[in-house]
């Protein structure tokens, strides 16, 4: 099985070494790695550092800065694995849990795992003092409550960054977002079209504002409109 690994980044100078390096050390039985590095408009560094890498990734370059959604579109056209997986540039997400996300899929040819913040107590790290405001943890529940009400399909955590999705289905997606409203457009496009989602117990480490956390309440606001949007839209 060969999976597609999709970074897309922005000013991320400070945790994109780490989190390579941690990737590096993730060994999967039956499992390659195809690593994809979407710059989009970094001006801290970020591209430097990527252009000396560039024989041992995939990397791809966006001239300004348009968005994760841009980044991802980009990243998706030129992946060729079996399997995409979304996974930030930043530590909050960890890819020790590759093993949890692709046990479902090695193990019974799943289509589509996400990754769960809220399954099995793992919530528990919004507690801690890294996370700007418990605001965050309320907003996400909420939006997967209006998920659960518009589709009728319960999603623990409908925003989360892990999702991996088989080659074929997320292609067939024809996404359009360039924002962070990737994130509702992708899980309100699956549902519509009833592909089975399998939820998996994943830990979070958020970070702050002065960590460079770069979502905010306003795009909580726009992911509550693009879920009443997409249920309704024709796709």
């Amino acid at each position: 099985m060969k999976l597609s690994i999709l970074i897309p980044t922005y000013n991320e100078i400070k945790t994109l070494p780490t989190i390579l390096e941690k990737i590096s050390k993730v060994k999967i039985s039956n499992v390659n790695f195809e690593i994809i590095i979407v710059d989009d408009g970094s001006t801290d560094g970020t591209r430097d550092l990527l252009s000396r890498l560039s024989g041992k990734y995939k990397i791809f370059f966006h001239k300004k800065n348009s968005g994760k959604g841009a980044a991802i579109i980009t990243a998706i056209t030129n992946a060729t694995g079996d399997y995409i997986l979304i996974q930030d540039a930043d530590l909050e997400y960890d890819p020790e849990d590759f093993h949890i996300l692709l046990a479902p899929v090695l193990k019974n040819n799943v289509p589509i795992v996400f990754g769960s913040r809220f399954l099995e107590g793992k919530f528990q790290v919004w507690s801690t003092k890294r996370i700007p405001r418990r605001t965050y943890l309320f907003g996400n529940k909420l939006l997967s409550l209006m998920t659960k009400i518009l589709f009728n399909k319960k999603i623990s955590d409908m925003e989360t960054g892990y999702k991996l999705i088989r080659m074929d289905i997320i292609k067939s997606l024809n996404l359009k977002s360039r924002g962070f409203d990737i994130e509702p457009e992708i899980t309100c496009k699956l549902l519509r079209k009833k592909v089975p989602i399998k939820e998996v117990p994943i830990n979070y480490y958020p970070r702050g504002f002065e960590e460079g956390k770069k979502i905010t309440w306003r795009d909580g606001i726009k992911a509550a409109y693009l879920l009443l949007k997409f249920r309704f839209k024709r796709i």
